[in-house]
């Protein structure tokens, strides 16, 4: 008995020693708590994220004097990819109150918008057309802003070399962001046209994928080119064979 009671002390003591991931939290207002957050063990009624950018990706924002140096996000001299060297969330360039999610929103509704308040700063409802389903979606809390290509693939082919501004604008970049339904926007992840394609659409996709490719000078990998060049040449001729 004594050594079963030493093997269950020994084992509960390295599950304990094990690291814990901090759930990011988005409150009701829309605001993103990393666990670095003063608000964060007060915040009780929220939606979980596992990081960072992907409540900041559905469309919240940085607690309120809180820098993005402040949160485990912050850009260090690795050369690694994180969300923040493309800038800490969605921006408002134009100082108009609605960021670039709310923007994409606005723009891509097929009908009027809803807005949280007076101000129109926040988008509460509409009617959108998912480009990559083609299913009708009117709450917009359901909805991802997808960047057709992905901030860490284009960060590993060639984005890294860019200057801050840059990326700050390519992750803001109208023609480069759809609204999806969020769950495929999370299932495609940081995936190229080799690893994933939208269960619609495809061609439409890809070619919209390859222009923003060459808009901003990103370059494919050797072994890469011969594999897009066959997907865009498939996917395409399938979108020719339905017609």
């Amino acid at each position: 008995m004594t050594r079963i009671v030493r093997t269950f002390i020994l084992a509960a003591a390295i599950i304990i020693a094990l690291p814990i991931h901090a759930a990011i939290k988005q409150s009701s207002s829309g605001i993103c708590h990393p666990p670095e957050s003063p608000h964060y063990e007060r915040t009780k009624n929220f939606r979980s994220f596992d990081t960072l950018e992907a409540c900041l990706n559905a469309g919240g924002r940085l607690p309120k004097g809180m820098s993005i140096t402040q949160d485990r996000s912050k850009p260090r001299d690795t050369g690694r990819y994180s969300r923040a060297q493309f800038g800490h969330g969605w921006a408002d360039t134009d100082g108009d109150c609605q960021n670039s999610r709310h923007e994409a929103l606005i723009a891509q509704s097929t009908g009027p918008v809803r807005y949280k308040d007076g101000r129109q700063c926040q988008v509460t409802a509409g009617r959108w057309i998912s480009p990559f389903t083609g299913a009708v979606i009117h709450d917009p809390s359901k909805m991802d802003i997808d960047h057709v290509v992905p901030l860490k693939w284009a960060w590993e082919h060639g984005a890294k070399h860019w200057q801050k501004p840059k990326r700050e604008q390519f992750a803001n970049d109208p023609a480069n962001l759809l609204s999806v339904e969020a769950s495929l926007n999370r299932q495609k992840g940081a995936k190229g046209l080799d690893q994933w394609l939208p269960p619609a659409n495809q061609c439409q996709y890809a070619l919209r994928f390859m222009r923003v490719l060459k808009t901003y000078d990103l370059e494919l990998k050797p072994q890469e080119k011969t594999r897009y060049a066959d997907i865009m040449s498939g996917a395409c001729s399938r979108s020719v064979a339905k017609e």
